[in-house]
């Protein structure tokens, strides 16, 4: 199966008017500027876009909305991760419904053996394409190595930032690999990681692009604007993208 897409996506924040209301068309415009900055797929309802504030209905909004807004051959992938497999299958389901070429789905919290989650999910995605989630800062203890191959998915995002973990997952598994941490984006092009998901990306796509096809001053001036990126998240990389693309900077998590 040829990867659902190669290079450098963005985990999209999720965009919200001065009352905490769901802006639709303003993040999907944004979406469409990002991808006309080079971004080759772009997540809705992740971690960054503050899935957890938002209901099943906006969800599916976003995703319809996203999905019109940018290039065919952009894949839009919804992040679908839950507590349990029936609230991922869920999800799962409604995303694809709503327009989704692709599911990442963060492993459950306080699971160490995911795989009948996995499962669970996989039935509902019904040989669409899934990419598992490793982020062990959200959802401890994450997924372990060995696991990954018996994984019904195409593919994994993985954004704990560990280099010595990307290196055994690209020995262990034998398909799509994301690097999700912008700290290690020339190490994983250089050593043939599929691609990439980033938060950064969302206001400074072009840096990200250039780090993961192997620009290592590009990579050293990530460094700052990641930092920044994380204070308050969601509230550093919304006060960036405000800056940027004079969007709304207000977020619901934290809020």
């Amino acid at each position: 199966m040829p990867p659902l897409f190669t290079g450098v996506g963005v985990a999209l924040v999720t965009l919200f008017d001065d009352d905490g209301r769901l802006d639709t068309a303003a993040t999907a415009d944004l979406a469409a500027q990002l991808t006309g900055l080079g971004m080759r797929s772009v997540l809705v309802a992740g971690t960054t876009g503050e899935a957890m504030s938002l209901s099943a209905d906006e969800r599916s909004a976003l995703i319809s909305a996203v999905r019109g807004a940018v290039p065919a051959d952009v894949p839009v992938l919804a992040g679908t991760g839950a507590p349990t497999g029936a609230q991922a299958a869920d999800l799962t389901t409604r995303a694809f419904d709503a327009g989704a070429d692709a599911a990442l789905v963060l492993s459950p919290p306080a699971v160490a053996d995911p795989r009948r989650y996995y499962e669970r999910v996989a039935r509902a995605a019904a040989d669409r394409p899934l990419l598992a989630y490793h982020f062990p800062f959200a959802a401890s203890p994450g997924i372990p190595v060995e696991v990954l191959p018996e994984l019904p998915v195409t593919g994994l995002k993985d954004s704990s930032g560990d280099a010595g973990r990307l290196l055994d997952e690209l020995e262990a598994f034998d398909r799509d690999i994301y690097v999700g941490a912008t700290t290690v984006l020339t190490m994983g092009g250089a050593v043939g990681a599929t691609g990439a998901i980033l938060v950064l990306a969302n206001a400074e796509p072009e840096r990200c692009a250039a780090a993961f096809a192997g620009d290592g001053k590009a990579q050293v001036e990530l460094a700052t604007p990641h930092r920044a990126s994380m204070v308050g998240f969601p509230a550093g990389i919304k006060d960036m993208v405000a800056e940027r693309f004079g969007a709304s900077a207000v977020a619901r998590i934290g809020a």
